[in-house]
């Protein structure tokens, strides 16, 4: 008997191993920059001049310009182009500060495969630091190449960064490690003394209220248990229930020989019990990953580390 309930113990936890869910989070950490931040900003670009508002690219120019203001960044965009379009192949300087327009519509717009596809098509490429907003346009190629996983090119961006604005570097990757919830580097961070209070405190309490994943569906070896642990009683008292029932309903028509109901019934016990333990890890993570965004927001919002925050002009 004994040896059987410690086969069945061992059987239970390999069949648990393949359900396992991983420990490290994966934060929503985000931020809707708003229409009265944008129009705060400044503009890089001088006024169109009186000669340039006869041309029929500077009205076009114009009616995007108030749509930008607006945060209507789909007709911005779509003014913006008009203006590429009608503009003289010999305004460069215009060309240039046109595409950057179109840039930040798509990035304000959180298009950021139209942002990387729009620099690589632009005369962007040939711009360096002399530009007024390269460094804005640097932030810009960042953050968008980070989102389309494009690693690589987020690291060259970054490595510009540092070398013509080592601030805003710096702040880019703490940022980044608290928006990745990527807790090995803010640990480091904390210790180099970039808002080390804050960070520590971070750490400190995540670490505190955090919800072990293998503790979680371990538990839910006895169903429901794994997602009492998280705090989710309704959840856990279906899956008791629930799980009861189908073992119930299982043993009762193997003792009555209808053994093929018993079958299939048992099936969908097997589903429902390792679901549920798959979905106590799923839980515990998804606590952790809630509980980590309501302390990584005020940090990044009220130090200004979300990458938008570092824009030093609007449109």
């Amino acid at each position: 008997m004994i040896n059987r309930i410690l086969f069945t113990t061992l059987f239970l936890f390999a069949l648990t191993s393949c359900y396992r869910v991983p420990e490290k989070i994966e934060p929503q950490v985000s931020f809707s920059v708003q229409e009265q931040y944008i129009k705060q900003l400044p503009s890089p670009f001088p006024e169109l001049t009186s000669e340039e508002k006869l041309q029929p690219w500077a009205t076009e120019y114009l009616i995007a310009q108030r749509f930008a203001d607006e945060l209507d960044l789909y007709r911005a965009v779509t003014s913006f182009k008009r203006a590429e379009y009608l503009l003289p192949p010999a305004e460069r300087e215009r060309l240039v500060q046109i595409q950057y327009q179109i840039l930040l519509s798509y990035y304000l717009g959180k298009r950021y495969d139209s942002v990387v596809e729009t620099f690589q098509r632009s005369e962007l490429q040939k711009t360096n630091s002399s530009f007024t907003a390269y460094h804005d346009m640097l932030v810009m190629l960042y953050e968008s190449y980070s989102q389309v996983d494009d690693d690589k090119k987020a690291d060259q961006v970054l490595r510009a960064m540092s070398h013509y604005y080592p601030e805003t570097a710096m702040k880019l990757r703490l940022g980044t490690a608290l928006q990745e919830g990527d807790l090995e580097t803010l640990s480091t961070e904390a210790e180099k003394g970039s808002h080390e209070t804050e960070i520590r405190d971070l750490l400190e309490s995540y670490d505190a209220k955090k919800k072990s994943v293998s503790k979680a569906q371990t538990l839910n070896l006895l169903p429901g248990a794994g997602y009492l642990y998280v705090g989710q009683k309704q959840s856990a008292l279906t899956a008791f229930l629930l799980n009861g029932l189908f073992i119930a309903a299982s043993v009762h028509f193997f003792n009555k020989g209808h053994i093929a109901a018993g079958i299939i019934t048992t099936s969908f016990e097997m589903g429902w019990y390792f679901g549920g333990i798959y979905g106590a890890g799923e839980a515990a993570k998804l606590y952790n990953e809630r509980l980590y965004e309501t302390k990584a927001y005020p940090i990044m919002n009220q130090n200004g580390l979300f990458p938008v925050l570092s824009l030093r002009y609007g449109f």
